[in-house]
């Protein structure tokens, strides 16, 4: 079986033997599924009604579990974003009421982000279909090959998670 990428290696090889254009098979792969699954969340987000940046907020909210709040704090630190960034996500979902803005108990000046009905149903919806569309992708693998890959693929990303 060959694919675009073995095309690619080859047509490297040939004009440039004195190259070792191994890690191609395995990145450049990488990257063409890394686009196929970009296309995948953009669809299961956009039937939804959700940007990724929101889906990324709503998650962080409903993984935290009842009550599905977090501070904004606590956002930025889940999305990996700055504060400013953080602060325009939450006014956008406050505007489409997927998410409220609550006084935090715990400090007078302080807030809390509070997933709301429709913002979990919103993010449900959208994760169980993209989760329809990772299985698609996937379903040339056996379980056994899912679960090496995974592994293989989690070797390689640990260092950068530090």
């Amino acid at each position: 079986m060959e694919d675009d990428v073995d095309r690619l290696i080859a047509a490297w090889q040939r004009e440039r033997p004195d190259m070792d254009v191994s890690p191609m098979h395995v990145l450049s792969r990488v990257t063409r599924l890394a686009l196929h699954l970009d296309r995948a969340r953009k669809q299961a987000f956009a039937d939804h009604d959700l940007e990724p940046s929101e889906f990324d907020v709503l998650s962080a909210l409903r993984r935290a579990g009842k009550p599905y709040q977090l501070s904004p704090g606590q956002l930025v630190h889940e999305t990996l974003v700055t504060s400013g960034t953080m602060t325009n996500r939450v006014d956008r979902l406050v505007g489409k009421g997927l998410v409220e803005r609550l006084p935090d108990p715990a400090d007078r000046r302080g807030v809390q982000v509070r997933l709301t009905t429709s913002g979990k149903n919103a993010v449900d919806g959208a994760l169980d279909a993209l989760l329809g569309h990772e299985q698609k992708l996937l379903a040339g693998l056996s379980a056994d090959e899912a679960t090496a890959l995974a592994g293989a693929l989690r070797t390689l990303s640990v260092p950068f998670d530090r």
